[in-house]
């Protein structure tokens, strides 16, 4: 069952979504090479908690972690560990805050030092598509719209769309009807309406779309060892159109990245 949020619910969720987005962009400047993942994993829950909130992740469904963090063939759901980053490497980082009873939950794939010419265009092409997904989520629009919309534009580029994992609403609980595929069909799947809040996250490999487990229950990986990249915006459907909860403006701050592509999708100046 849908839960359309009121205009009041969705404030209260973009509090949430943007303690995430501060969690990210405190965490951009520290994502480099020697660096272990349970370092960032540490640093978070602490920034989390220092700003009213508490960890989204740890605990739910029994995960061990604030964050999940993926490095380059991981895909999502890998568990942060004392393994150091390494030059060239991607990494996930996905992280959820709950706060006035409303979760945030979103990521960003990140380089470590200098990456290879074919992986940062895996990067790039896995986050346009993600506004490109985001586009498609407006009334009227059907669920098949938004996965219609990813998986023609990264399998144009000769990616790979994984079909077990998907996007979900968001609210109270981290997930929520509907689920959110990064593919599909025009016209198909639930309807869109005012006040619907969600999580869009493609998740892309560079090579096959398969993907496997390990035995630790929670790390999926490519099939065939390649990087995967995973991007994901919180949205709520406002005027009738989709409204950015998140932003990576923080993550673009740290980094010195200049970028104009939220624009179309903030009603209202962070």
């Amino acid at each position: 069952m849908i839960k359309i949020k009121s205009s009041e619910e969705i404030e209260l969720m973009r509090e949430s979504a943007l303690i995430v987005s501060k969690t990210l962009g405190m965490l951009a400047s520290e994502v480099k090479p020697g660096v272990s993942t349970l370092h960032l994993d540490t640093l978070a829950e602490t920034f989390i908690r220092d700003h009213g909130g508490v960890p989204g992740f740890l605990g739910l469904y029994d995960f061990p972690n604030s964050l999940c963090m993926s490095p380059n063939a991981q895909v999502v759901h890998g568990i942060p560990n004392k393994t150091p980053l390494q030059e060239g490497d991607i990494i996930s980082i996905d992280c959820g805050v709950l706060k006035n009873e409303f979760y945030g939950d979103h990521a960003y794939t990140f380089e470590v030092g200098e990456i290879a010419e074919e992986t940062k265009k895996l990067l790039n092409v896995t986050k346009q598509s993600l506004y490109i997904g985001i586009r498609e989520f407006k009334t009227g629009n059907r669920v098949g719209d938004v996965g219609y919309a990813i998986q023609k534009f990264t399998e144009d580029h000769g990616y790979g769309v994984v079909r077990e994992l998907v996007g979900h609403g968001l609210g109270r609980t981290m997930h929520e009807d509907p689920e959110m595929p990064n593919y599909g069909k025009r016209g198909r799947g639930k309807k869109f309406v005012e006040g619907m809040t969600v999580a869009i996250e493609p998740m892309t490999n560079l090579g096959t779309k398969n993907i496997k487990q390990l035995k630790d229950g929670w790390t999926i990986l490519t099939a065939d060892g390649k990087p995967s990249a995973h991007f994901e915006h919180n949205v709520a459907i406002v005027n009738g159109k989709p409204e950015l909860l998140s932003t990576f403006k923080y993550i673009y701050d740290a980094l010195g990245i200049e970028s104009n592509e939220e624009e179309e999708f903030r009603q209202i100046k962070l």
